[in-house]
C-alpha cells in the first residue's frame, strides 16, 4: 500500500507536489469515490483510480538530459504563447515534466521525467543537491567579492549557502567575464540575484551540471535518456546531502 499522491505521480500523472494539489481540488476518485484527504493509502493493483474522470495507467519510468536553449519556458503550456519545453518531446509517448526550473534567458541541463517521487528527490530543500553554472557577468569582479559569493550573500529572502566560484574567462575588451558557479539551493533566479547583489550583473547563463551529472554531449535543443547508472547517482547525491554527509553543505550549517 501505497499514499495516493505517490501512486499518483508514479503513474506519471504529475510531480508529487501537483498530485497534492489534485487530490485536495476533489479531482481524484478511488473507487468511484472522490478522495480529498492527502495521506490515503491504496493498492494500485486492486484499486481503481481516476483523475478528472480518467483512469490512470502505470507507466514505464523515463529519465531524460534536455540541453535547454534560451527563449524556451520550462512549462507544459504557457498563455502568452512562448514556446515551452514539452515541445522538444513529442515523440515519448509518456507524459514527463521538467525536474525544477531553468528561467526563460537561462540554457542549460534541465532533467525531466515522470517519476515523481525521483523529481521529489532532486528538487526537495533538503537535499541541496549541487547545480554547476556558467554566468558570463558585466565586469570583472574581484576577488573579495567572489569569496562574498563563496561565504554567503545576503539577498532579499535570507543568506545563501556558501557557493564554489572560480574565474573561467576574462574579457577587458568586451568588459565581461565568465564565472562558475556551484550553488547547493534551488532558489527562484538565485545565480542571477547573487550577482546583482555584487553589482556584477549576469549577461548569460548556463548551467552545465546538476549532481555528477554534466551536461557534455548532449547539443542544444536536443536530449538523450539517462542510463539507469546516472539515474541511481542522481538519487544517492540526493541521499548523501540530505543525510548531511555532504562536506559542503556542512559548511553552509
Amino acid at each position: 500500500m501505497d499514499r495516493l499522491q505517490k501512486v499518483l505521480a508514479e503513474a506519471g500523472v504529475a510531480s508529487r507536489r501537483k498530485c497534492e494539489e489534485l487530490i485536495t481540488a476533489g479531482r481524484v476518485e478511488v473507487n468511484d469515490k472522490v478522495v480529498t484527504t492527502l495521506g490515503v493509502k491504496v493498492d494500485p493493483s486492486q484499486d481503481f483510480i481516476k483523475v478528472d474522470g480518467k483512469p490512470i495507467r502505470r507507466q514505464s519510468k523515463v529519465y531524460v538530459i534536455f540541453n535547454k536553449p534560451k527563449g524556451v519556458i520550462t512549462s507544459a503550456q504557457d498563455p502568452e504563447g512562448r514556446k515551452t519545453v514539452t515541445e522538444f518531446f513529442k515523440n515519448i509517448k509518456q507524459r514527463i515534466y521538467p525536474i525544477g526550473r531553468l528561467d526563460y534567458d537561462t540554457e542549460g541541463l534541465l532533467l525531466l521525467t515522470n517519476d515523481g517521487e525521483f523529481a521529489h528527490l532532486l528538487t526537495h530543500p533538503k537535499h541541496h543537491v549541487p547545480r554547476t553554472y556558467l554566468a558570463t557577468v558585466k565586469g570583472v569582479p574581484h576577488g573579495s567579492l567572489l569569496d562574498k559569493l563563496k561565504n554567503g550573500i545576503e539577498l532579499e529572502d535570507g543568506m545563501t549557502a556558501p557557493a564554489e566560484v572560480e574565474y573561467q574567462d576574462v574579457r577587458p575588451e568586451a568588459n565581461e567575464s565568465v564565472v562558475k558557479i556551484t550553488i547547493f539551493e534551488g532558489r527562484n533566479r538565485q545565480v542571477r540575484r547573487m550577482f546583482d547583489a555584487i553589482h556584477h550583473p549576469v549577461i548569460k547563463l548556463k548551467r552545465i551540471q546538476f549532481g555528477p551529472l554534466q551536461l557534455s554531449g548532449v547539443p542544444r535543443g536536443k536530449f538523450r535518456h539517462l542510463t539507469p547508472q546516472e539515474v541511481n547517482e542522481l538519487r544517492q547525491e540526493a541521499l548523501k546531502a540530505g543525510d548531511g554527509k555532504s562536506h559542503k553543505i556542512q559548511k553552509g550549517e
